[in-house]
C-alpha cells in the first residue's frame, strides 16, 4: 500500500446551525468538516487525540488551505475524506468534501500539523516514533491485502 492509499471517510448531514441565512454552509464550518475527517483518519491509524496526549505530544495545525468548488446546503449529505500525504516530519493531510447524493466535489483542502512535545514545551521537526510505527504497520499490512 502506498501512503496516498491511507485514507478515511465518513458521512454526515449539514445541520441547521452550520448554515448562514441563505442556508449555505458558512465558510468557517468547512474547517470543522475537515477536522471530522482528520479525526477519522487519525483513529484509523490508531493515533487519535487521546493516544497523542498519552504519548506526550500534541499536533497543532500550522497551515490550512481550502478551495471552495460548490456550496453545501442545509440538509445535504456530506462525504468527507481525508488522505495522509506526509507523516515523518509533519502530518500533512489532504481533504475532499463531496455531496454524497450527487458525488460532486464541493471542497478541497490540505492541512499541516507539527509535532509538539508537551512536557518539553517545544516543537519537534520529526514526528514521534509511535506515530511513524503505526503508519508504517498499516502501510505494510495493506501491501499484503489480496495476496495469499
Amino acid at each position: 500500500m502506498k501512503i496516498q492509499d491511507l485514507s478515511a471517510e465518513l458521512e454526515f448531514s449539514v445541520e441547521f446551525y452550520d448554515v448562514d441565512p441563505m442556508e449555505v454552509v458558512w465558510h468557517g464550518n468547512y474547517v470543522k468538516y475537515f477536522e471530522k475527517a482528520r479525526r477519522a483518519l487519525l483513529n484509523k491509524i490508531g493515533y487519535g487525540y487521546v493516544e497523542m496526549k498519552a504519548s506526550g505530544y500534541a499536533f497543532p495545525v500550522t497551515d490550512i488551505a481550502l478551495k471552495f468548488v460548490r456550496p453545501l446546503r442545509f440538509g445535504d449529505r456530506v462525504r468527507a475524506r481525508a488522505y495522509l500525504e506526509e507523516y515523518e516530519n509533519r502530518l500533512r493531510i489532504k481533504y475532499e468534501l463531496s455531496n454524497a447524493l450527487t458525488g460532486k466535489i464541493t471542497t478541497k483542502g490540505m492541512s499541516t500539523q507539527m509535532a509538539y512535545n508537551i512536557a518539553a514545551a517545544d516543537s519537534c521537526f520529526l514526528c514521534p516514533g509511535i506515530l511513524i510505527e503505526k503508519v508504517e504497520a498499516l502501510l505494510k499490512a495493506g501491501d499484503g491485502e489480496g495476496q495469499g
